[in-house]
């Protein structure tokens, strides 16, 4: 079993097990826990009703945050002509096409987030051994495969962030810094707990989600009240 520092048993001590906070409750507690030496980051955890087996039931979406998420955003896109410069009008780290292509095929993957002009998506669908494992590839769905790329940069840059449910049936998505005010995590929480309840697939029966944890990186998880969200519609 393993061993937790005194911080870390302090903070515990603060938090009570087996509460359901409300949401305004749980910021103001995670705000008043010990402090670290760094700006963590904040992330909440869900345990869902639905069957990960089933491609009916895969949950996934984005959502914007309303105050970012605190976080520098490496932005890659694979465009060429208008789109391209369109692309590096709007903020991109990196744009190309075949040499952007031949880079990422030599398993460069130092970015976060990677967009595409559907043009592009004929090649980029090839580097799928490659981004597929890491979760970088532009896919229509998440808004990443687009002929506005300008628009998908700025998103992106601001705070719009992607979340994708695991083969165990969870969601974790950072949202934000503790340094973040109370008002500005508890709005970009709200923001990311309703997206995922509106994410929720036809096919599915019962609780959809079954918890919702909310910590800091060093911090234990405070379980949030979800009653006011729609919990087991």
């Amino acid at each position: 079993m393993a061993k937790h520092g005194k911080r870390y048993e302090a903070a515990a001590k603060m938090v009570e097990k087996g509460k359901e906070y409300k949401l305004t409750e749980a910021v103001e507690t995670l705000k008043k826990l010990p402090k670290t030496k760094f700006d963590e980051t904040l992330e909440l955890d869900f345990k869902l009703g639905v069957d990960p087996k089933q491609s009916d039931q895969m949950v996934r979406g984005t959502v914007a945050l309303p105050h970012g998420s605190g976080k520098k955003v490496r932005v890659v896109v694979f465009a060429r002509g208008a789109a391209a410069q369109a692309a590096k009008d709007a903020g991109a780290d990196t744009v190309g096409f075949e040499d952007l292509l031949k880079q990422v095929q030599g398993g460069w993957t130092d970015f976060d987030v990677a967009i595409a002009t559907p043009e592009a998506m004929n090649e980029v669908r090839k580097l799928g051994k490659v981004l597929g494992p890491k979760g970088l590839m532009p896919n229509p769905k998440t808004g990443t495969v687009t002929e506005d790329t300008a628009k998908a940069v700025k998103e992106v840059k601001a705070g719009r962030v992607e979340f994708k449910m695991d083969k165990a049936g969870n969601l974790h998505v950072a949202f934000g810094k503790i340094s973040f005010e109370p008002k500005a995590i508890e709005e970009n929480a709200r923001a990311i707990i309703s997206a995922v309840f509106h994410a929720r697939p036809a096919t599915a029966k019962g609780t959809f989600v079954e918890s919702c944890t909310m910590s800091s990186t060093m911090s234990p998880g405070l379980r949030i009240d979800i009653k006011e969200f729609g919990a087991g519609a």
